[in-house]
């Protein structure tokens, strides 16, 4: 396992990790997609669209209701 010095406290850390163990320094350049994830706006309304869109879906109303049903069946038994 290759590993490298952590250049802010000099500590040995795996190639591979994303982050330093000891002082969370990321080890990888942070790519512009990753603070998009992380902070923008746009990003989110995006993930918020494709939530209301598979509430609207069929399959989600069939699943749902099926399980509705399924409830009402058990509490009244």
């Amino acid at each position: 396992m290759m590993q490298k010095k952590c250049p802010q406290c000099k500590n040995l850390i795996s190639i591979a990790a994303p982050t330093c163990l000891f002082c969370g320094r990321p080890n990888k350049f942070v790519t512009n997609n990753y603070v998009n994830k992380k902070w923008n706006k746009e990003y989110k309304k995006d993930i918020l669209s494709n939530f209301k869109k598979l509430i609207s879906s069929k399959r989600f109303l069939i699943f749902f209701i099926s399980i509705l049903i399924i409830l009402v069946i058990r509490l009244y038994k």
